[in-house]
Parts: structure tokens; sequence; C-alpha cells
């Protein structure tokens, strides 16, 4: 492919990054509103039963409940919390991982409970919901769990429990603005403004390089081809020959595969075999959007190092309950 047949795949990934950096923008703004304003006091009461146990800081939670409405705004929130110090590198990888319940559950509104289980069926589909939320929740708890094992119960940002430096200088958590709260509402809106374009500077740069290099790179090499291995998965799961094509198209298009797999059910696959085909779909299709989303969005949010901890964190951990899950419907 010429230099030509390019510029619409760079053009579509900077629209992209436009698209992922107001969402990003958003939740660094909401985050340092938060501070500023006290508000994550206000809200940390109702996460607290989270972060409580998890040894997480009230800021954390604030991003946790974000995430329910917005991934990646709570991303943006979590990034925002690190770059000034107030969350340790450990602490982050804690709250990312029990951020995923809550990234689960917006899904449910929005396409889970109104396109796939009108498609699938009321039963296939409260199986297969049901099957991803456990999945969900089971990585959350492994978040809480790591937490309590991991973080020291006084930890407020820091590697090893130690405060970060922050990048910039912030003003503290609690509602206090840098001058002891004396500051007008307009001028904290306008610290948290200065705080969050110090953050967006760093971060946005980042996602149209990686971005646009990932696109290109998909244009030239065959990502797809991934899907060679959702015949051995499939054959390996001990699933009938039917479930081969379902999983290959369920890879690269959910609400596809679930029209390919909804007339089976009753005929060549169980009510389990059609959620362990899913199951093992979605696998296949979360190492193909790992390469295409996952990665370029981590790598921006938080850099190439930090990036990559978070990216095999989250892939090792849905790969290993998915697993758990695929191996309990077909026992």
């Amino acid at each position: 492919m010429d230099a030509v047949g390019l510029l619409p795949l760079v053009f579509d990934a900077l629209l992209r990054v436009a698209r992922i950096a107001a969402l990003v923008a958003g939740g660094v703004f909401l985050a340092d509103l938060a501070v500023e304003f006290g508000a994550v006091e206000r809200v940390a009461g109702l996460s607290r039963y989270l972060t409580g146990p998890a040894n997480l800081p009230d800021e954390a939670g604030t991003a946790i409940l974000t995430t329910a409405a917005s991934t990646t705004a709570g991303y943006g929130m979590l990034a925002d919390f690190r770059e000034s110090g107030r969350l340790s590198d450990r602490a982050t990888l804690v709250a990312v991982t029990v951020n995923t319940f809550f990234g689960f559950v917006q899904h449910v509104f929005t396409f889970y409970a109104p396109v796939l289980i009108p498609i699938l069926g009321l039963q296939v589909g409260v199986m297969y919901v049901g099957a991803r939320a456990g999945i969900a929740l089971a990585i959350t708890l492994v978040g809480v769990l790591g937490g309590a094992l991991l973080l020291p119960s006084s930890d407020a940002g820091g590697r090893e429990g130690e405060r970060r430096e922050p990048v910039d200088e912030a003003p503290p958590a609690g509602g206090e603005a840098t001058d002891g709260g004396t500051a007008t509402a307009r001028e904290r809106a306008r610290a948290a403004a200065d705080s969050s374009l110090s953050t967006l500077r760093r971060i946005v740069p980042r996602l149209a390089v990686v971005y646009v290099l990932v696109t290109v790179l998909v244009a030239r090499v065959d990502v797809e081809s991934l899907s060679a291995a959702a015949g051995p998965l499939a054959e390996v799961a001990g699933l009938p020959a039917a479930a081969i094509p379902v999983v290959v198209i369920f890879a690269f298009d959910t609400t596809s595969g679930a029209a390919t797999v909804a007339p089976l059910v009753g005929d060549a696959l169980t009510p389990e075999q059609a959620v362990a085909t899913m199951l093992l779909g979605g696998i296949v299709s979360f190492a193909v959007s790992t390469f295409k989303r996952s990665i370029p969005f981590q790598y921006g949010v938080w850099g190439p190092e930090f990036g990559s901890k978070v990216v095999l964190l989250n892939t090792g951990l849905k790969v290993a309950f998915i697993g758990v899950a695929v191996a309990f419907f077909l026992v």
C-alpha cells in the first residue's frame, strides 16, 4: 500500500484519537475538579466498600465509579491521579483491576440487554451475559484481594507505599486549594483546567503517535489471520464442528456471531455449548482488539512501560477467567 492509500487510514486514526482524547479530557478535568472542590470525600462513601478492603485511596473510588459511565473517562481520571502522585504504580494497577466490573456494567444497558439477549433468546442470552458478568466480577474481586495483600493500609500514592513524586505540583485532596481554602469557585475551576491541560499535553501526543503507527501496521499485516486459531481452540475445548465458524465470526463481530449461533441452539449446540463457543470467540476477539485498540489506548494514556503492565495484567486475567468459565460450561 502506497503513501496515498495510507492517508485515509491515518485520517481515520486521528479522528479516533480525537474522540478518545475528548473523553480522556473530560475524565481528567472531572478528576481535577473533584480534588479542587472536595468532591472526592463526598463520593468516597459510595465506593469505600471496594476501596477500603483494597487499601486504595478515596481518589481511586471516584475513578472507579466514573468507569460505570465511561471506561475511557475512568481511565483518564486514574491517569491523572497517578501523574499527580496521588496513586502509586502498584495502587494504579490494583485500581485498574477493580475497575473491570464497573466497565462491564455500562455495556449491560447499552448492548447486552437491548441487543444481544433479544438475538440469543432469554435462556442463552442471560447465561452468556451472566457468564461475562461473573468473569468481570471475579477480576474485580482479584483486584480487591490484591490490594489487601500488596498495598499498605495507609497507601496514599507512591511506589512501595511511598508517595510518587508528582510531575506537576497539585493541590491536596479534600477540597482545600493551595491557598488554604480561600479560592473562589472560578479560581478552583481554573486550577483544575490548568492541571488537566498539563496531563493532556503528555497523553494526547502519545495517543496520536501510537494509534497512527498501529493503523499503518494493521493495514500491512493480516491481523485477522489470528482467526486461524479458532478451529484448534474449539477442538481442544471439545466443541462440535458447528462451533468453529461461530467462533471465527464472533471473534470479529459480536452481533453477527450471536445471530449465527442463535439458530444452532437446541440442534447443533446445547445452550451450554453455545455460551462456551461465544466465550472462546471472545478470547480470539480479545487478542485482535488488544492489538488494534487496547495497546494504542493504554500506551497513549500511560506510556509504553506502564501501559505494557496494564495490558499484560488485563489480558492475563481476562483470558484466565474466560478459560475457567468455558471449562465450567463444558464439564
